[in-house]
């Protein structure tokens, strides 16, 4: 479910404080990634659903080839993830037409961060790191829909920053961390944000984060916080559902979002799943302009063969107002589209 969440981290770190208890010598390299290649059909024959990825209309388009790099050695790791392609450098932020003004720019750093296992319980990192909020992520093999929500789309990417990770049970672990602005490499503004998230597994098989950012961007009108629910339950072994809530608020009355999203999925083969995603997103109210919602549900299925996964998916979203436009321009509050994509991973 969620490669960006605070046990991927630990995890990382924990390890390289058991390996340093039994060896001295460091661990070999690990490299490890994904590509993908999509087609998506919009039923209206325009660009509709405006959420992060696959936006092309009627093409054979490629997504990313995604590469990352791990290493321990002693107490220490090191984890390095670079992006080339569409996803990585328009869909990702910071991107090629980013700080810089280079739109030639054609890869996208992910993560680049280095931890630290001062105890077996108690973990430093720091560097730019996909946030702990939300569901979803970027990299296609970390989700089991191909189009994303909109909850993904409008909450951070990353987050760089310093962060600790304590865990006190098995059960039980939290993180505290100061960061950056949202998805940026480097923070005109000085570090101003705190973030935390609690990790707690109630039963087996089920397990919750509970996470929290505030701070003021660079030439905001207000201080930005997001509380964010994110949690997933392996009902069965072919059954799994997860649950993705958040609230986004920009205090002086300067908008922000709410919604949330439910996943369903039934693995009825080895290789062959289905599942169903649900939203409700809705925009806040801000002065002479009321917000807006849109509702989405997404039927996915993966086909999976060896390292490949086939993912056809079709998807309705239903807007309270007229936000999405029909094939002869007019405006409407309804989208669909289909789409087929193929994700590899190594």
């Amino acid at each position: 479910m969620k490669i960006k969440s605070f046990f991927t981290l630990s995890a990382l770190t924990m390890s390289a404080a058991t390996y340093a208890q039994e060896t001295p010598t460091s661990s070999p390299l690990q490299i490890s990634g994904s590509a993908d290649v999509y087609y998506k059909y919009d039923f209206s024959k325009k660009p509709n659903i405006g959420t992060s990825f696959a936006n092309d209309q009627n093409s054979v388009s490629i997504g990313m080839l995604d590469l990352a790099l791990k290493k321990t050695t002693g107490k220490a790791s090191f984890v390095g993830e670079l992006s080339f392609g569409p996803r990585g450098q328009y869909g990702s932020i910071p991107n090629g037409e980013g700080e810089t003004g280079n739109a030639d720019n054609s890869f996208h750093i992910q993560n680049l961060y280095m931890s630290y296992a001062v105890t077996n319980k108690l973990a430093l990192t720091a560097g730019y790191m996909s946030t702990f909020i939300g569901y979803e992520v970027i990299v296609p093999t970390g989700n089991f829909n191909y189009s994303t929500s909109y909850l993904f789309t409008n909450g951070p990417f990353q987050n760089a920053g310093i962060r600790a990770n304590y865990t006190f049970t098995p059960k039980i672990a939290l993180m505290v961390g100061l960061f950056n602005d949202w998805n940026a490499y480097k923070d005109v503004n000085g570090v101003t944000h705190f973030g935390a998230q609690l990790t707690v597994v109630p039963v087996d098989g089920w397990t919750a984060y509970l996470n929290l950012l505030t701070g003021r961007a660079s030439g905001a009108t207000g201080t930005g916080s997001i509380y964010d629910l994110t949690t997933s339950y392996q009902v069965t072994e072919k059954v799994k559902i997860g649950l993705n809530a958040a609230d986004y608020s920009v205090t002086n009355n300067n908008g922000g979002y709410s919604g949330a999203a439910l996943y369903l999925q039934n693995a009825f083969t080895a290789n062959f799943s289905l599942g169903l995603r649900g939203e409700y997103f809705k925009t806040k109210d801000v002065p002479d302009l009321e917000g807006s919602n849109v509702k989405s549900i997404t039927l996915t299925a993966n086909l999976k063969a060896g390292g490949l996964t086939f993912i056809p998916e079709v998807r309705f979203d239903n807007g309270s107002t007229a936000r999405f436009i029909k094939n002869n321009l007019d405006p409407t509050k309804n989208a669909s589209q289909f789409s087929l994509a193929a994700v590899y991973a190594f």
